[in-house]
């Protein structure tokens, strides 16, 4: 049976394990667009054809972390209107606010596919819709989820039908080549690429992820009011067949996905349809795999939940590092690496910001940036450090 541990501060370690073991899917997900800027014209879309690597990470990471980051968040949102009591509605109004600023100055200065301003927004609409019932939100997440799927669905009938009008767009060579010459210029260059950049892409994103990051969030929050990662016996029954249907089914609506993204046409809206469902359960097959794997061997969560605990610094801290490594603000090696080096880089990127997570919560009961983040959303000085 899985047991839950809170550390003396009501943190729930399972959470901030499973967190910090998505920030690792968060990086490999975005190191190609820090590797090769020229993805980033095209409005984001990574290249899937380009070798077993590629391949690999459009099957099991793509699509797959950023569904249990947006969990997290609705959970953890029900579990700070717990903390907060009276208080929640002001202080989570404020915490917003500062992850939209977060998020505009991360986008705008280091990451261009930045999510924190969409979370921030979609955190106010949970705000609105914080004392819906959690069967309610269930019915609700699954509803958005069926109709985003018709709707790839019903696109793809209408490419059937007009078959010329699905044609691939024709890259555009000069463009491409501009992006990566200002990733990897000066500073004031890679400056000009993000401001260039952000704003569309954002958009896009915004468009693109936010309905799942809401049915996301919304799950979340009926998991965190039934309070399901703090008592996992009431559910651990169920593992082997979470399981089953991540692993039998998901996995191969993945595998569906990234072949169908290589067919220009109906049937990439089709994968995209399947794949709108089935990351969901491949993605929930990772959390209880890696819930089952922390039950046996502790050691695992203890290495993770520090950069849990810290992920706003590490979600930050993966950018400052791979822009150090990657653009012109600092050894600008982006369009140099192959993929399996960039993999390099992005194992070695989360390996030392897990050591650092772990060495600055041995003398600080917060990351740099939830400490800021805290202080704006409390408007008081934290408490003194516990050490």
């Amino acid at each position: 049976m899985i047991q839950s541990t809170a550390p003396p501060t009501g943190r729930v370690h399972e959470i901030d394990a499973v967190r910090g073991f998505a920030l690792a899917g968060i990086l490999i997900a975005n190191i190609g667009f820090f590797a090769d800027p020229e993805y980033a014209v095209g409005f984001g879309s990574m290249p899937i054809t380009e070798g077993p690597v590629a391949l690999a990470v459009s099957t099991l990471v793509l699509t797959k972390f950023y569904v249990v980051f947006s969990f997290l968040f609705g959970y953890s949102f029900t579990l700070q209107l717990r903390a907060w009591g009276g208080k929640a509605k002001a202080r989570m109004l404020r915490r917003c606010l500062a992850l939209f600023a977060l998020g505009v100055l991360h986008g705008l200065l280091l990451w261009v596919g930045d999510i924190l301003t969409l979370y921030a927004a979609l955190g106010l609409l949970l705000l609105a819709l914080r004392g819906i019932r959690p069967r309610t939100a269930v019915r609700a997440g699954c509803w958005i989820i069926g109709v985003l799927s018709v709707i790839w669905l019903l696109l793809a009938g209408l490419t059937l039908l007009d078959p010329g009008g699905a044609a691939a767009p024709v890259p555009d060579a000069a463009a491409a080549a501009r992006a990566e010459a200002l990733f990897t210029g000066g500073p004031l260059d890679v400056l000009r690429f993000q401001v260039e950049t952000y704003p569309m892409l954002a958009l896009f994103i915004w468009i693109g992820q936010g309905p799942t990051a809401m049915a996301l969030f919304l799950f979340g929050l009926a998991a965190g009011k039934s309070r399901l990662l703090e008592e996992p016996e009431r559910w651990a029954h169920l593992v082997p067949r979470i399981l089953w249907l991540g692993y039998g089914v998901g996995l191969p609506g993945a595998v569906f996905f990234t072949w169908s993204s290589q067919q220009p046409g109906a049937m990439e809206l089709v994968g995209l349809a399947v794949n709108n469902a089935t990351s969901l359960l491949l993605s929930a097959a990772y959390v209880v795999t890696l819930l089952e794997l922390v039950k046996r061997v502790p050691a695992v969560g203890g290495a993770l939940a520090p950069a849990g605990r810290t992920a706003a610094s590490n979600y930050i801290g993966q950018s400052v590092l791979a822009c150090l490594v990657f653009s012109g603000y600092g050894l600008a090696l982006a369009g140099e690496l192959p993929p399996v080096a960039a993999m390099g880089v992005a194992a070695a990127i989360y390996a030392l910001l897990l050591t650092l997570s772990a060495r600055w919560l041995r003398h600080h009961r917060q990351g740099p940036v939830e400490w800021a983040l805290r202080r704006f959303t409390l408007l008081s000085p934290p408490p003194p450090n516990p050490r």
